[in-house]
């Protein structure tokens, strides 16, 4: 009797599922959760219109907007927006997704002039039936907040490296490099409007966070902002290039320079710096830089090479960043990078410990310092030095200023492949990181390395108070056009 049960049930089981009385569901096909996005613009003022392009595959999604200094402070979160998926153009490394905007808001008064971190998230339940498990999806970029007033709350101005943070980001497929490009293919042309990516976190952010602990109070630009908001350098006493500054436009470097000229100080606390030329397109939504491929450059055929987008210290452009800098990196190089010096010390040798600069750091002449944080790494600049009495000096042939003073150096050497970029360079040279300073005008500080925020981080003494000393003397006086 049980067996002819058993066999019944079983029968009349098959016979309701090819009935389609019961359905047994099949695995569920789920789409990826993603979500990415960018905003409408690199910098912002209080007052503008913020929007953020987003494309999700998911109905609903949430932002959180952060402002990111010597802490972290949330000032906005929002959730429940409609997301809805975009295409995602071919060129869109070059030119753009071109994504609609999917959340705007009008920027507060209240809010302070920083870097702004925005993440994106979105999360589900999984399938109906299947793969119940919960899903979450996070990206993020950011803007540049600029001061409502300019000069008003602080005379020192934080230039970010946001062309350099767009020059390597091959998001769509494409930077402006081979090695991370889409086999291996480099671009010439990158945009702003896609995913960005950031080097915040690398330098910037340490020198931000110990310079707002200490008590210092910063206002902040975007690259592009000294090209397309130059007005506002009149308003500030010390502008601050830290890290990895390596593309500048034409513009930007000019009213810099003309900053310089008219008073005005600037500490160039970064390395590799304005070390590419590049040209803003479409109203500084788009960059480009034809770099060692410079034939290939429209500018080339026209014989007027002051504007051809490769090194600024090329032969054909004629303007060592030197000039401007003190420092380049055609006599710098590599340490601890790229296989160059990776025994060194990382630490720079004091040459004139009497300068202001050294004030109060007990150095002396022969002493090294910030080895510990590994503050001369990866990219560093120097210039031409001849000995005199065991002492460096400028030979001023690279483009340095003759009165540039060299406080400190440490070794560093281009990679031979480097030698590619430009055909008068030899690839066995080796350089030096190089500290020093000029006037002309203003005050021209630079540390020649890009990881100098290093030994902030690492709360080096004598980095500490250096740093100290360069804000406090070049941002405490207006400069001589007030």
């Amino acid at each position: 009797m049980f067996l002819y049960y058993q066999r019944f049930s079983v029968v009349w089981l098959v016979s309701l599922v090819v009935s389609n009385c019961v359905r047994i569901p099949a695995a569920e096909s789920l789409n990826a959760l993603t979500i990415e996005g960018y905003t409408g613009q690199v910098s912002y003022r209080p007052g503008d219109e913020l929007a953020v392009h987003v494309s999700t595959t998911s109905p609903r999604f949430a932002i959180e907007i952060t402002r990111v200094g010597a802490t972290r402070e949330v000032v906005l979160s929002h959730d429940n927006i409609v997301g809805t998926e975009s295409i995602i153009p071919e060129n869109a490394s070059s030119h753009g997704c071109n994504w609609p905007a999917a959340w705007k808001a009008v920027i507060p008064r209240s809010w302070r002039s920083g870097y702004y971190h925005v993440k994106l998230s979105a999360k589900d339940r999984g399938g109906k039936f299947t793969h119940r498990a919960a899903r979450t999806a996070e990206s993020s970029c950011f803007f540049i907040l600029r001061a409502a007033e300019p000069g008003k709350n602080s005379r020192m101005l934080i230039q970010l490296s946001t062309n350099t943070y767009n020059a390597y980001n091959n998001w769509g497929g494409f930077s402006l490099y081979a090695f991370n490009g889409l086999a291996g293919v480099q671009g010439n042309r990158v945009s702003f409007h896609r995913p960005p990516s950031s080097q915040f976190s690398n330098w910037e952010g340490p020198f931000v966070a110990w310079a707002e602990s200490q008590g210092f109070v910063l206002d902040y630009a975007a690259n592009s902002d000294l090209e397309f908001h130059a007005e506002a350098l009149d308003a500030y006493t010390l502008v601050l290039s830290v890290g990895h500054d390596e593309y500048w436009s034409a513009p930007m470097r000019d009213n810099l320079e003309r900053f310089i000229s008219n008073g005005g100080n600037v500490a160039f606390f970064s390395g590799n710096t304005c070390c590419w030329q590049v040209r803003s397109e479409d109203n500084g939504r788009a960059l480009t830089s034809w770099k060692q491929r410079l034939v290939m450059d429209p500018v080339f055929p026209t014989g007027d090479h002051r504007l051809l987008s490769t090194l600024w210290s090329h032969h054909l452009v004629q303007r060592p960043e030197n000039q401007l800098t003190g420092v380049g990196f055609l006599f710098g190089g590599y340490h601890r990078s790229h296989g160059q010096f990776m025994d060194g010390r990382s630490a720079f040798e004091v040459h004139r410990p009497d300068h202001w600069l050294f004030a109060g750091t007990g150095l002396k002449r022969g002493d090294y310092f910030g080895g510990k944080d590994t503050i001369v790494g990866y990219e560093c600049d120097g210039c031409e030095i001849e000995l005199r009495d065991g002492l460096p000096f400028p030979t001023g042939r690279d483009g340095t200023p003759k009165d540039f003073q060299i406080l400190g150096t440490c070794p560093a050497r281009w990679h031979p492949d480097d030698a590619l970029f430009y055909d008068r360079f030899p690839a066995d040279r080796v350089g030096n990181a190089v500290m020093g300073t000029y006037t002309l005008g203003g005050t021209v500080v630079t540390v020649g390395t890009t990881d100098w925020a290093h030994g902030l981080a690492g709360k080096d003494p004598a980095v500490e108070r250096i740093t100290r000393n360069i804000l406090e003397k070049l941002g405490s006086k207006a400069p001589n056009n007030h």
